[in-house]
């Protein structure tokens, strides 16, 4: 408690964030307190009141600072729990020139993969499914949609549409869509993938234990067969701060 209250208390003799506003003060000392390891990620910070004892500021003073670094991904709040330090995200980086699937790529790394699922049923297609995946009103899709977490962490949302005809029995797949897939000869050999940058809504934000209104990479992807028939329409999240993604690049001819 004693290096806490030496990394907190806001009226830092000699500091120019200390002349400035007290909430900006107190932010800056708690930051400084997480990157030098005296908060450690999974630390729970002490409550509102015994941070403005500490600091020797007001509670709205703490619950500003709090707030700003919860906004920036920082500290994390858990309803009845309390204020903890976010755990920091190993960064993930993504071909976009190979089509594997989420289990594949962790693999590769020597990470564990694993889904929690959301959602995995036959429903009646979306408009956008019917054009997509060449449905009929009449026809029904299966739904795959799950949360996927490397070694405990949170990284992306998929939500896969397939023809009911590929994939009759969703609950079929476990960790791998595309392993099931390659059971029935259905493993898809090339893809178009569409990126477009997004803020995350509550509901994502919440599933992948991040801020509301933190960047995402939304992903669109249209699979195929062999034979150039649709096989998989994924939409994907990927938190901003776990992926980069790469593509290489060759000079075309005539350049």
């Amino acid at each position: 408690m004693d290096d806490l209250r030496q990394a907190i208390f806001s009226r830092q003799s000699g500091s120019a964030v200390a002349d400035g506003p007290l909430y900006l003060s107190l932010q800056n000392n708690i930051l400084k307190a997480i990157e030098g390891g005296v908060l450690r990620p999974g630390d729970a910070l002490p409550s509102e009141r015994d941070i403005a004892e500490l600091a020797d500021v007001s509670r709205v003073t703490v619950r500003k600072a709090v707030h700003n670094l919860v906004s920036e991904g920082l500290l994390v709040q858990r309803h009845g729990s309390g204020t903890f330090v976010a755990p920091r995200v190993q960064r993930v980086q993504q071909s976009l020139s190979s089509l594997t699937s989420f289990t594949e790529d962790m693999a590769r790394r020597g990470m564990t993969a694993e889904s929690v699922w959301l959602d995995r049923g036959l429903y009646p297609p979306s408009p956008e499914e019917m054009v997509t995946l060449g449905l009929s009103a009449t026809d029904r899709v299966a739904r795959v949609e799950r949360l996927r977490l490397a070694n405990g962490t949170p990284l992306a949302i998929e939500r896969a549409s397939l023809a009911e005809a590929t994939l009759p029995d969703p609950s079929l797949v476990e960790n791998s869509l595309y392993a099931c897939l390659k059971k029935s000869g259905n493993r898809p050999v090339r893809a178009i993938q569409r990126l477009s940058a997004a803020l995350l809504g509550k509901e994502d934000a919440e599933l992948l234990g991040v801020p509301y209104g933190s960047p995402t990479l939304n992903i669109e992807r249209i699979s195929y067969l062999p034979s150039g028939k649709v096989i998989e329409f994924t939409r994907s999240r990927y938190r901003g701060d776990a992926y980069d993604f790469v593509a290489e690049l060759r000079l075309g001819e005539g350049r």
